[in-house]
């Protein structure tokens, strides 16, 4: 599972997508509520929760299991919560020059 940074979208891994692919793996490139080509859905509602649901969701609904989860900038935010409350759905979490929050610290 793939998760985009701020200010863009899964487009962004097209080509990590298909390289992943061409070698056999099922390969999901989320695209955060608010952003890329959800950019219709920007609310000043969106908030890291928000963001940390759509990444856990993802997980859910496509009924993952044993993922490497890798995460690119502020993605490294969602990636820290999102391991943190499914850790039994996790194998690993990549940090793709990403944020790796300390407790308590936040993104700004």
């Amino acid at each position: 599972v793939l998760v985009h940074g701020a200010w863009h979208g899964a487009w962004c891994w097209q080509r990590v997508v298909a390289a992943l692919a061409g070698r056999g793996h099922r390969v999901h490139a989320v695209t955060l509520t608010g952003l890329g080509d959800r950019a219709h859905l920007l609310s000043p509602l969106i908030t890291l929760e928000t963001h940390i649901a759509d990444v856990m969701q993802t997980l859910v609904a496509e009924e993952l299991e044993d993922v490497v989860l890798a995460v690119h900038s502020y993605a490294g935010m969602l990636g820290t919560a999102v391991a943190d409350r499914m850790p039994e759905r996790l194998r690993h979490l990549v940090y793709v020059d990403a944020v790796v929050p300390k407790p308590g610290e936040s993104w700004s």
